[in-house]
C-alpha cells in the first residue's frame, strides 16, 4: 500500500481511499476525497442506517494546548468556551469586524487540548489569524492535518474509539419544558422538535491519518454526494457553500448552534447584537425543490431568479444542490428577504454559459423573512 496521503497538482491532500473499489473523485471543494464510490443512491441509504462513514479527511485539523486556549478563544470567536468540560464539544465561527462569516470552527475539547476541525483549504489562513491574536497568553497552536484524518458519520453508528470525537450539535439543544422552543434567535422557520436536522444525527471522528483505512473498519464508504445530499436535506449551511463575502450567521440560521447571544464581546459582535435586536437580515436561507424531469442541476453560484410579468428577475444564488435519495434534485439557495414566499422560481443552471436552463424550483422556509 502506497503512503496515507499525497498532494494533488491544486495541494490539496489525496485521500488514500481513493484507492477502494468503485472510488470517483470530488471536484471543488471536496477534491482529494471521493464523490462517490459507484452507488450515490445506496450510499445515502446506508448512512441513513448508521451503515457507512464519509471520508472528509481533507478538512484541515489544528491542535491548541496550555491553560489559556479555551478563555482566549471564547474572547475572540462567537461561542462561550470558558469552562468546556473535557469530552465535549460545539462549534463556533470567526467573524469580520463588520460581522461578515470567515471562519467555521468544530471544536472539541479533550481536557488536555483543543481540537479545531475546519474546511479544506482554509486551515493556514485561520492558524496566521490566530497567531496574531496570541498576544502573551499560554496557547501553542499546531497543525496536525498531515497526521490527523476526519471520518464523518451518523451519531447512531457505534461509538468509534479511535479519537476525539466532534458531535454536531446542529439544529440545536431539545427544549426541555413542554411546549418551550428552541428558537432562541427568532429566525428560524421551525422550531428544533420540527427540524429537518433532528433527522441527521452527525459527529466526525478524528483518527491518525496513519491508519485511516483501519478506522473504517468493516463499514461501508460513502462519497461526498451521500453527505452532502443529507446536509441539504438537513439545512445545515457550510463555510464557502452557503457563506460568501457578505454573509452574516442570523442569514443562515447559524444563531442556532454557532452564537452565544449573551457573552462578552469579540470581533464582529456590534453586528451581530443591531441585526438581532434592531432589524432583519438582508438575505435568508431557503430550500429548493427542483423539478427532476430533467437531468440538469444547477451548480454553485448559478442564479435564482423570480419569474414575473417583467421577465425573470434575479433574487439570489445557488448555494449547494445535490441529488437526495428520497427527496430527489434538491438546493440550499440564499435569496432576498423581501423575496415572497410563494414566488415562482427558477434555478439557472448554467448561469452565464451559452445554454444556460431553467429549471423550477419550489420554495421551502429557512429562515422566515
Amino acid at each position: 500500500m502506497s503512503a496515507p496521503t499525497t498532494q494533488t497538482s491544486a495541494g490539496a491532500v489525496r485521500s488514500v481511499l481513493l484507492q477502494e473499489s468503485g472510488a470517483v473523485a470530488a471536484e471543488g471543494p471536496d477534491a482529494g476525497v471521493a464523490w462517490h464510490y459507484g452507488d450515490p443512491t445506496g450510499e445515502q441509504r446506508a448512512l441513513v442506517r448508521g451503515e457507512a462513514v464519509v471520508d472528509l479527511s481533507h478538512r484541515g485539523v489544528l491542535r491548541l494546548t496550555g491553560p489559556d486556549r479555551l478563555s482566549w478563544l471564547h474572547s475572540i470567536t462567537t461561542q462561550a468556551l470558558t469552562g468546556l468540560p473535557g469530552g465535549s464539544s460545539t462549534e463556533s465561527l470567526v467573524l469580520s469586524p463588520t460581522g461578515r462569516i470567515e471562519h467555521a470552527l468544530h471544536l472539541v475539547e479533550d481536557g488536555e487540548a483543543l481540537w479545531i476541525t475546519v474546511e479544506p483549504g482554509t486551515v493556514d489562513a485561520l492558524r496566521t489569524w490566530l497567531e496574531r491574536m496570541k498576544f502573551m497568553l499560554r496557547v501553542e497552536i499546531a497543525d496536525v492535518s498531515d497526521e490527523i484524518a476526519v471520518l464523518g458519520e451518523p451519531s447512531r453508528s457505534p461509538e468509534s474509539a479511535h479519537g476525539p470525537v466532534w458531535v454536531d450539535p446542529w439544529p440545536g439543544a431539545t427544549p426541555i419544558a413542554e411546549g418551550g422552543t428552541a428558537d432562541t434567535a427568532g429566525y428560524s422557520a421551525v422550531s428544533t422538535l420540527e427540524h429537518p436536522g433532528a433527522e441527521r444525527p452527525w459527529r466526525e471522528v478524528l483518527v491518525p491519518r496513519s491508519s485511516l483505512r483501519e478506522a473504517v473498519g468493516e463499514r461501508r464508504l460513502a462519497g461526498t454526494w451521500a453527505g452532502e445530499a443529507l446536509r441539504v436535506e438537513a439545512w445545515r449551511p457550510r463555510l464557502g457553500l452557503e457563506t460568501d463575502e457578505r454573509s452574516i450567521p442570523h442569514e443562515l440560521d447559524w444563531l442556532r448552534t454557532a452564537v452565544h447571544l449573551h457573552k462578552g464581546c469579540y470581533r464582529g459582535q456590534e453586528t451581530v447584537a443591531k441585526v438581532h435586536n434592531l432589524g432583519r437580515p438582508p438575505r435568508r436561507l431557503v430550500m429548493l425543490h427542483l423539478d427532476g424531469s430533467t437531468h440538469d442541476l444547477p451548480a454553485h453560484g448559478d442564479d435564482v431568479v423570480h419569474a414575473g410579468a417583467q421577465g425573470d428577475k434575479r433574487v439570489g444564488f445557488v448555494t449547494t444542490a445535490a441529488r437526495h435519495h428520497e427527496l430527489g434534485p434538491v438546493a440550499l439557495a440564499v435569496v432576498k428577504r423581501s423575496l415572497p414566499v410563494d414566488a415562482e422560481l427558477f434555478a439557472v443552471a448554467g448561469t452565464g454559459s451559452e445554454q444556460p436552463r431553467r429549471i423550477a424550483a419550489a420554495q421551502e422556509i429557512v429562515v422566515a423573512p
